[in-house]
């Protein structure tokens, strides 16, 4: 059973549902803090079986992102989260690695070490070869972290060869190109870390984040490789966790709505076939539905199930599951959890904004007799009022002007790659009507407390006669008649919401043009990891770029585009011209409404502002006791 125990390395961990090794940007310089032991503990409470905490660096030369952790700054803190883990059982393994040519140098003003001098194709900085003395250094820091680690109280470490690992490089013909020991046995640092690191934590637990494919058949980590990567391994290990990735396909780690969830299934049979009944093995990779995970385990696939992003969501989720509800859903966005950022944003979720913030913003307790309140607006900022407040004990009536809950979400959620996002809007839906609150469709309304109406969308910025059809991207993926004729897409924001349009449109056999000002498709998507798999889509679906380029007129079957740097001015063929702008409040409807205002009436807002602001609205609305909070 997914919610049941599993007997580990001695010990019992009360759950086989695994929280694994993520960046949260929630460090004190790079030490474990308060706000990453409430995040923890958090998951804790609710029913995660293990928790192994964001990786921390064995060696001060590596700090590949501002706040990363350093295990000798690590000691006082993966002792606090032992004690606030502890009372529920939760194991908590402290997550050890170094990353090699893969981190950064911005911080240590320092070389990059790696096994050879192999550029990462990331930022194309060129690396030192490591000599003897670094190698030995490498080893020492695993070692010695290791201590800090066992001292500490916690109940094993988890050593990370995972796709952006110093260990993995080692592993790789791509990258490691050495002729001495270390390169004719590239399994070598692997085996001499995992000895000094047992030596370390004795009878504790062992764990291994091991890539078992680099998505680079040419030269790289294949799974036939990693079989026997996996079949020497076994017996100096307590866990082993299987992933992919690797310097040419870090995104394909923690893959967005783009791929099916569960994509490491097979990879992971292949793994756990030879090395059954010798370690457990757990499956990774957008494992966010519950009912996945257990057949998972139930098809011999796997021993436990590392569902991060999905306890990012609901940090319930065990629990939820072990009562029979429906927990909140992970909608595979990558926008908020995925915080590798020169802006060092924390670590939260789109439709769980208390996710990363367990310090300051707690989901209140059930409670009675608050009041009587009413919301205007059906949308996520609208859902997440409307359940806040009926948590709160208010008798909440929630007005909504379409015939349909859900607004941007489930509008979104038509577009190429993003249907996942309905499921969110369908959770909010759901616990609303659970919680007792009172639904109106198609009613328009003059005053409400919370007021969450949305936006309208914004004309187009330049002139447009006769012979070219507007449309805002609300209209196409609302379902609106598309005109015959070439399409042009056009895209002044460069997040998903373009090319998810002209994808669907380009899938429905319309002759699709993106324009777009920005040298590439979908500038703002690198956070979330799918820059490059965003302007595959696009070439894939026969989609023509225009880049560098704005529209300035249009009529005729012709936009006018002008490129921003030569100022050149050119005709494109256009009979429909989808402007994929951010959209206006809606001053009309909010003008006379009172209230507090949230979501898109205020400003164009993300999934994630909007519902938090939704719930701060539901949060600080007075009760008639007087009792705010």
């Amino acid at each position: 059973m997914l919610t049941g125990p599993l007997a580990l390395a001695g010990r019992t961990a009360p759950a086989r549902v695994l929280f694994g090794p993520h960046e949260t940007n929630l460090g004190d310089d790079r030490g474990l803090s308060p706000r990453h032991v409430a995040y923890y503990a958090r998951r804790a409470r609710g029913g995660a079986g293990i928790v192994v905490t964001e990786t921390a660096s064995v060696h001060p030369d590596d700090w590949p992102y501002e706040r990363a952790p350093l295990a000798a700054e690590c000691e006082s803190g993966w002792c606090a989260v032992v004690d606030a883990c502890r009372p529920f059982g939760t194991l908590v393994l402290a997550g050890l690695g170094h990353t090699g040519l893969q981190g950064s140098s911005a911080w240590s003003q320092s070389a990059l070490w790696a096994p050879s001098r192999f550029p990462d194709p990331v930022s194309r900085e060129l690396p030192m070869e490591m000599g003897r003395r670094e190698i030995a250094a490498v080893v020492d820091g695993f070692a010695h972290a290791a201590g800090r680690a066992a001292a500490a109280g916690v109940d094993g470490v988890e050593v990370d060869a995972g796709p952006s690992s110093l260990l993995r490089q080692f592993l790789s013909g791509l990258t490691n190109r050495r002729t001495d020991g270390y390169g004719t046995d590239r399994l070598r640092l692997l085996r001499e870390v995992l000895a000094v690191v047992r030596d370390a934590v004795g009878d504790r637990v062992l764990a291994l984040r091991l890539s078992c494919d680099e998505h680079a058949p040419w030269a790289g980590i294949t799974p036939e490789l990693s079989v026997e990567h996996a079949r020497a391994l076994a017996d100096s290990l307590d866990l082993l966790t299987v992933v992919r990735g690797g310097p040419f396909s870090v995104a394909s780690y923690r893959s967005d709505g783009h791929t099916a969830p569960g994509f490491n299934v097979e990879l992971c049979r292949t793994i756990r076939d030879v090395v059954a009944g010798r370690v457990p093995v757990v499956l990774q990779g957008s494992v966010v539905d519950p009912g996945a995970a257990q057949r998972a385990l139930d098809g011999g696939i796997a021993d436990l199930v590392e569902m991060t992003r999905a306890q990012i969501a609901d940090p319930d989720l065990v629990e939820h599951v072990r009562a029979g509800l429906r927990p909140r859903p992970c909608v595979l966005c990558n926008q908020t959890c995925l915080v590798r950022d020169p802006r060092n944003p924390v670590v939260t979720c789109i439709g769980n904004p208390s996710s990363g913030f367990e310090t300051v913003d707690a989901e209140p307790e059930p409670d009675t007799g608050g009041g009587t309140v009413r919301v205007a607006g059906g949308g996520p900022a609208g859902l997440e009022a409307a359940r806040v407040l009926a948590l709160r004990g208010f008798d909440v009536t929630l007005t909504e002007r379409s015939g349909r809950l859900g607004g941007m979400l489930r509008i979104a959620a038509a577009g190429a790659g993003r249907g996942r996002l309905a499921l969110l809007a369908d959770w909010l839906e759901g616990e609303c009507r659970r919680l007792g609150v009172g639904v109106r469709l198609d009613t328009e309304v003059g005053s409400a407390d919370v007021v969450a109406v949305g936006g309208v969308s914004r004309p187009p910025s330049f002139p447009v006669g006769p012979g070219v059809q507007v449309l805002g991207s609300v209209d196409v993926l609302s379902g609106s008649d598309i005109g015959q004729g070439p399409v042009l897409v056009f895209d002044p924001v460069g997040g998903p919401v373009a090319v998810s349009v002209a994808v669907l449109l380009a899938e429905r056999g319309h002759d699709v043009a993106i324009v777009t000002p920005d040298q590439i498709v979908g500038s703002r998507l690198g956070p979330t990891g799918d820059l490059v798999d965003a302007n595959a889509r696009v070439l894939r679906a026969g989609i023509v770029r225009h880049l560098a380029v704005v529209p300035v007129s249009g009529k005729d079957g012709v936009v006018i585009l002008e490129n921003r740097f030569t100022l050149e001015r050119f005709p494109v063929a256009c009979r429909v011209l989808v402007d994929c702008s951010l959209p206006l409040p809606n001053k009309q409807s909010t003008g006379s409404m009172g209230g507090a205002w949230v979501g898109d009436c205020v400003a164009p807002r993300t999934a994630l502002e909007a519902v938090r602001e939704g719930r701060l609205a539901a949060l600080s609305m007075p009760r008639t006791d007087g009792v705010t909070g």
